[in-house]
């Protein structure tokens, strides 16, 4: 893989990210996209880092940091945001649903000790990421699925919720007209927030929450709740989360790869670009689909990259609560 940078920005305060880069596999010419990395040297703490433009999410954990409270509390307010805002329709309440109409949710949780919790397939509850962290906290296991899940949710203090609104139910009705009742898994939406923060201790946590593809076959769980792709963080090295269609994230365990990578020494970027290499030279074609990683490392340096232009990365770091984006844009070479 090969990579060239088109614009970049000093700024460390807190960015949103497009930038331009062409990538080259030994099957076809790829456009891919990368975040400039903010931290120039050193060790620049708290960070917060999230996949597409979340600026409510990011702001919301910044805010959750700068009260000194742990990188665990920030990241379960930050996707709370998410989860909530009902015009997003891609996790939580206003979730584009499965094939039958049913959101369904999925999310992890992982904290600086390694521990892990995780929703599969959950239903009717708004806030699948403070369920996951219940399972990692109040439970001997790691994951809960579907009806078991629920049941936990409910016993736990959640309330059910219709997470179906009007503007995914008509969005589904659309779909429905040409479908033929078949998920076209490469073309689907299927947006995930996924993030990453250091506390001012400098210890890491991470989060992902989705509603997964859209218009799903029922019963199909992505990457997003699967420690080791869609999230996983090893507190001496750095952490990563990951975005876009979660078969291909699961058979390369993506996350788990750019930590390991990390710890051989890779920057966050590299690591990240590696990552989307190994999809890359797996796949005759892959042009349908995204998939885009964000990683962050013990001192604060952060990397992403992402098949096919358009992918968003939400950051805050240093002593500033400022929303100002970097500008950047793409241009042919």
């Amino acid at each position: 893989m090969k990579r060239r940078t088109f614009i970049q920005n000093a700024s460390l305060t807190g960015i949103g990210v497009v930038a331009g880069a062409s990538a080259l596999s030994c099957k076809e010419e790829v456009t891919v996209t990368e975040n400039i990395p903010a931290t120039t040297g050193g060790i620049t703490l708290p960070v917060v880092v999230a996949t597409w433009n979340v600026h409510d999410a990011t702001a919301k954990a910044w805010d959750v940091l700068q009260q000194g409270k742990s990188s665990l509390d920030a990241i379960e307010a930050g996707c709370m945001v998410e989860e909530a805002n009902a015009e997003g329709q891609s996790v939580g309440l206003g979730g584009l649903p499965d094939r039958d109409g049913n959101v369904t949710l999925d999310a992890c949780i992982m904290n600086r000790d390694g521990n892990y919790g995780a929703v599969v397939y959950l239903q009717n509850i708004k806030h699948p990421i403070s369920v996951a962290r219940k399972v990692m906290e109040d439970t001997p296991h790691v994951i809960l699925a579907g009806k078991g899940a629920e049941q936990f949710a409910l016993e736990s203090g959640f309330e059910p919720e219709d997470l179906l609104t009007e503007a995914s139910r008509k969005a589904w009705e659309k779909w429905k007209e040409t479908s033929e009742y078949k998920p076209v898994i490469n073309i689907e939406n299927h947006d995930t927030i996924g993030m990453l923060a250091i506390d001012s201790n400098g210890d890491i946590a991470g989060g992902c929450t989705t509603s997964g593809l859209a218009y799903k076959m029922a019963g199909r769980v992505g990457d997003s709740p699967i420690i080791g792709s869609g999230l996983f963080i090893d507190n001496e090295v750095g952490g990563a989360t990951a975005t876009g269609l979660g078969e291909e994230v699961l058979k390369t365990v993506g996350s788990f790869l750019i930590v390991e990578l990390m710890r051989q020494g890779k920057s966050p970027q590299e690591a990240c670009e590696e990552a989307i290499g190994r999809i890359v030279a797996k796949n005759d074609s892959i042009k349908d689909f995204q998939v885009g990683y964000i990683a962050v490392n013990k001192h604060g340096e952060t990397g992403s990259y992402s098949i096919h232009e358009g992918f968003w990365v939400t950051k805050y770091q240093n002593d500033k609560n400022e929303n100002n984006p970097s500008d950047f844009y793409n241009k042919k070479p």
